[in-house]
C-alpha cells in the first residue's frame, strides 16, 4: 500500500440524533489525544454536547476550516456522508464513513472496524478515491443558481398527479423527449442509490460516467442510458411545467415552469478514505444483497 500522508488534525461530523453517536464521540476523542490528532467537532455537535464533554474542544465554524483538516470522520449513514460531502465540496478535505445504520453502501467502516481503520489512518496506509461530483445550473431569464451532488440529481413532478415532459439534450444534440413521473441524473457513486431503484445498472466509482435513469416511463422503450462525462446535459420542459428538483435527496426545491436545467461534470471530486482489503463486490453482497436468491 501506498503510504499517504500522516494526519495531524481531523473533523467529526455526525448524525447526533443517533444515541450510537454519542457513545462513541468520547472514545474516538480520547483515540485522538493517544495519537496526537487535534480533533475538530461541528457547532451542531458542540451545540448539543453532554457536560461531561471537555468544550474546550475546537471547532469547525465555517466551510474554509475543512481546510485545517487532514480528513473528516462521519459518523452515521449514507446521508451523514452526504451532507459532509456538500459541505466540503471543492476543498478536498478527505472524508471517512462510519456506518452506524441498518442500511449503508457508502459509509464503508463498521462500528467493531472503527479503531483498526482509525490506526491505518493514523499511519498512513490507506487509499484515496476520487469520486466524481455532478453540477446543476439552473437557468432562466432573471438568474442562474448553481448546485453540487454526489450521488444524484432528481428531477420530478412533485405534488402534481400529471406525468412531466421533458426534452433532454447532450452536448446540445437531442437525446430524446421523456413522458414521464421525472429523471435521475446520477454519478457513478449515485447508481447504486435512486438510479439503481428506477431500475439503472451498477456503475463502478472509479468510472467517469453519467447515468440518465427515467422514473416511471409512460413507454416500453425509455430505458436508463449511461453516457461519458464529457457531456453536458440540458434538460427542457416544452409544456413550461412546475418541478421539483432534489440535490441528493437532501436539498429541494420547486422550479419555475421557464427553466432549464443544465447538468455536467464538476472541476473538483470528493476524496474518500478506504483501504487496501476494501472489496466493492463483497459491499454489493453484504449490504444490497448483490447475486443472492430469494
Amino acid at each position: 500500500m501506498l503510504k499517504n500522508k500522516t494526519p495531524s488534525s481531523f473533523g467529526i461530523w455526525g448524525n447526533t440524533d443517533k444515541v450510537k453517536f454519542w457513545e462513541l464521540l468520547e472514545p474516538i476523542i480520547n483515540w485522538s489525544r493517544d495519537k496526537n490528532l487535534v480533533p475538530y467537532i461541528t457547532t451542531r455537535i458542540k451545540d448539543n454536547l453532554p457536560n461531561k464533554f471537555d468544550s474546550n474542544l475546537n471547532i469547525i465554524n465555517s466551510a474554509e476550516d475543512f481546510l485545517k483538516l487532514d480528513f473528516v470522520l462521519t459518523l452515521g449513514g449514507d446521508g451523514t456522508m452526504l451532507s459532509a460531502a456538500r459541505a466540503i465540496g471543492k476543498r478536498g478535505t478527505p472524508i471517512m464513513g462510519i456506518h452506524l445504520g441498518e442500511l449503508g453502501f457508502l459509509a464503508e467502516v463498521t462500528i467493531d472496524q472503527i479503531f483498526d481503520r482509525l490506526n491505518l489512518v493514523a499511519e498512513g496506509k490507506y487509499l484515496i478515491q476520487n469520486r466524481m461530483v455532478l453540477k446543476a445550473e439552473i437557468k432562466n431569464k432573471e438568474k442562474s443558481k448553481n448546485f453540487y451532488a454526489l450521488n444524484d440529481f432528481v428531477i420530478d413532478r412533485g405534488k402534481s398527479q400529471r406525468i412531466l415532459t421533458m426534452d433532454l439534450f447532450s452536448n446540445d444534440q437531442f437525446v430524446s423527449e421523456y413522458k414521464a413521473d421525472g429523471l435521475v441524473i446520477a454519478t457513478p457513486t449515485g447508481s447504486t442509490a435512486y438510479s439503481l431503484s428506477a431500475g439503472g445498472p451498477i456503475i463502478m466509482p472509479k468510472l467517469k460516467a453519467i447515468v440518465v435513469s427515467p422514473l416511471s416511463p409512460h413507454t416500453l422503450s425509455h430505458r436508463p442510458i449511461v453516457i461519458t462525462d464529457d457531456q453536458v446535459l440540458k434538460i427542457k420542459f416544452p409544456n413550461h411545467e412546475k418541478v421539483a428538483f432534489a440535490v441528493d435527496g437532501q436539498v429541494n426545491e420547486y422550479l419555475s415552469p421557464d427553466m432549464e436545467i443544465i447538468i455536467q461534470k464538476s472541476s473538483f471530486d470528493i476524496k474518500m478514505i478506504s483501504f487496501k482489503d476494501s472489496n466493492y463486490f463483497q459491499t454489493l453482497m453484504l449490504k444490497m444483497g448483490w447475486g443472492k436468491r430469494g
